[in-house]
């Protein structure tokens, strides 16, 4: 069967891959189109599976949703040219639309899956815009939630977060919520909240906080308690922990410059100072000076890592807690809402990147 370049053309234009590809496929298929597409697909799978070792630690997050529900999806790719393209873009669209329609149970059902909208599958899909850019590339992930929610795109996908919130049909509908559920959407994107509320944190992770707290605080002594840090410089002193020149200067500073004594003794001095403060651990520990110091820490760290307790960074809008920013709105509307979970995805998080080096690499190529 022969075949023209217009068929050539056509067959470029369905398949995204380069003329001189579609040409030879189109030879080895006698021209017809529907088995060249399938050869530049076996070529694809062959030349991906070369390129698998690959890292793909670039992409983009893509987030879609409806009334009923949302997701966000990450696809990775080798450059961050690629991950900005058309095609790339579209692919991510297609198959987060995926997701929330079909409601796959894992990365390899949704592969699996056919495309929303298509008669080809997910992976199919993947396939042919691998055919078009020749970069290895993979759906990595992706996390689907029921109900009412938000979502937030940042810098065209390096971050991806969906907010859920439990609130009736009606409400969720008003502008006020979409537009509520976008700020406290982009307050998770710009503050990295690792849990909702303080009550999710367990007694665990808790009793972990409390101890990196208390070790953080020892190996720092000037962050100490005065009577406390007094106590240690003290036995520094009289048990000549410390060097003679350093007790010296430490005894020849006025009260002003003992506040900030760190700036006159050695990083030795200092270093001994925190392993005095170290070795009296169990001591300290007890001491109510020392445990209202731990628990206001604690308590500052709580209000950093838990959404509802940060302050909500849209200050012009509402001065207070992201907790009570949403119960602003829900008295404003008249309803109740309530943020139920949320997630957060950021391109290539751990993923380790291959670290280029250019000079050893073309040095190596002169020699």
């Amino acid at each position: 069967m022969a075949f023209t370049a217009k068929d050539v053309q056509a067959l470029r234009e369905k398949t995204g891959v380069g003329m001189m590809d579609c040409k030879k496929a189109l030879v080895e298929s006698d021209g017809d189109m529907d088995k060249a597409i399938d050869i530049l697909r076996e070529k694809g799978l062959a030349s991906a599976a070369k390129k698998a070792s690959r890292v793909a630690a670039e992409g983009v997050v893509a987030a879609y949703s409806n009334d009923k529900c949302g997701a966000l999806v990450e696809i990775n790719c080798e450059t961050d040219f690629v991950a900005k393209g058309e095609p790339f873009v579209n692919l991510a669209n297609s198959v987060v639309k995926t997701v929330v329609d079909a409601n796959p149970a894992d990365v390899d059902a949704l592969l699996a899956t056919k495309v929303s909208g298509g008669d080809i599958t997910v992976e199919e899909a993947v396939q042919e815009v691998f055919l078009a850019l020749r970069e290895n590339m993979k759906v990595r992930r992706f996390t689907r939630i029921e109900g009412h929610v938000a979502t937030y795109i940042h810098a065209g996908g390096t971050v991806g977060v969906m907010v859920a919130f439990d609130t009736d049909d009606a409400t969720a509908a008003k502008p006020e919520f979409t537009a509520m559920g976008k700020n406290v959407a982009m307050q998770v994107a710009a503050m990295s909240p690792e849990y909702l509320n303080k009550e999710d944190i367990s007694d665990d992770e808790l009793a972990k906080i409390k101890s990196i707290t208390i070790d953080s605080a020892l190996n720092k002594p000037d962050s100490l308690p005065v009577p406390i840090l007094n106590s240690l410089i003290d036995e520094a002193i009289t048990e000549k922990k410390w060097t003679d020149e350093d007790i010296t200067v430490y005894q020849g500073l006025d009260q002003k410059q003992k506040k900030n004594f760190t700036n006159f003794i050695s990083k030795e001095a200092y270093a001994t100072l925190a392993e005095i403060a170290v070795s009296h651990k169990a001591d300290i520990s007890e001491n109510k000076i020392f445990v209202g110091l731990v628990q206001g820490r604690i308590s500052k760290q709580i209000k950093e890592i838990c959404l509802s307790e940060q302050a909500f960074v849209r200050s012009d809008l509402y001065d207070g807690t992201v907790s009570g920013y949403i119960a602003s709105v829900a008295k404003e509307l008249g309803a109740d809402i309530r943020a139920s979970q949320f997630v957060r995805l950021a391109k290539g998080e751990g993923i380790e990147k291959k670290q280029e080096d250019f000079a050893a690499e073309i040095a190596s190529m002169i020699k």
